[in-house]
């Protein structure tokens, strides 16, 4: 039986991951901050007959990140880690000029640091696994300049460079940096309130998640659309 902890799991792209992981029946560890909403996921994906264990939280915690992967380990262990929790800085985005330090730094705490930390609490267990994975939600605000994306985008960006050093550290490991592409989720509806713009469902890159699951490709950095379609 495979083991996955996925952060930010209660909504969006963490929720649709989870329920499709559940489908092909993974035990699962859920964080998220929210002890409701994360509650009523877990009873949700608890539905296909696999073991949730939900555990609301701040990543930026030490003590969290350790009872993650603790609850992992009595599962039997870690297979997957997916950092999907993240921080845009400011709600809504800023130019940089406006943009608040410690809101930077809110966004450098969750969506770098906390996921190192994870990764760090998770390596015993990811590297006694056969198909040890770690997948980093990354965007294309990482690679690309976009007005109002600094803070964010600066965090995303070390982020994959955190991936593509820890791929090289650990080639037993596979390591994604994955650009999930633009969705229609509340962290893109609180980073730009007034996009009227339709937005594909997270639901929409899930096949491209899987089809890295059952391809196994070098670690490295993806787009998860591109993934999706005709194998």
């Amino acid at each position: 039986m495979s083991v996955a902890i996925i952060t930010g799991a209660s909504k969006g792209l963490g929720r649709a991951l989870a329920e499709a992981l559940a489908e092909r029946g993974w035990d699962l560890v859920l964080d998220a901050r929210t002890p409701e909403v994360l509650q009523e996921t877990a009873a949700a994906v608890g539905k296909h007959g696999t073991r949730v264990e939900a555990l609301p939280g701040d990543v930026t915690d030490a003590a969290h990140l350790t009872a993650l992967v603790a609850a992992a380990q009595g599962l039997g262990g870690v297979d997957l880690l997916v950092n999907n929790a993240s921080a845009l800085g400011a709600e809504p985005l800023v130019r940089l000029e406006s943009l608040a330090l410690d809101g930077l730094r809110r966004a450098l705490e969750v969506n770098v640091v906390a996921a190192l930390g994870l990764i760090q609490e998770a390596l015993p267990l990811l590297r006694a696994s056969a198909a040890g994975t770690v997948i980093d939600i990354s965007s294309d605000a990482a690679a690309e300049a976009y007005e109002t994306w600094g803070g964010y985008g600066a965090s995303k960006a070390a982020l994959d460079h955190v991936s593509a050093v820890l791929a090289e550290e650990e080639p037993g490991l596979r390591v994604w940096a994955v650009d999930p592409g633009d969705m229609n989720t509340d962290l893109y509806a609180a980073a730009v309130p007034d996009d009227e713009d339709p937005r594909p469902a997270p639901a929409s890159v899930i096949p491209g998640f899987l089809r890295l699951l059952d391809e196994r490709p070098a670690s490295g950095r993806y787009a998860a659309p591109s993934l999706v379609g005709a194998r």
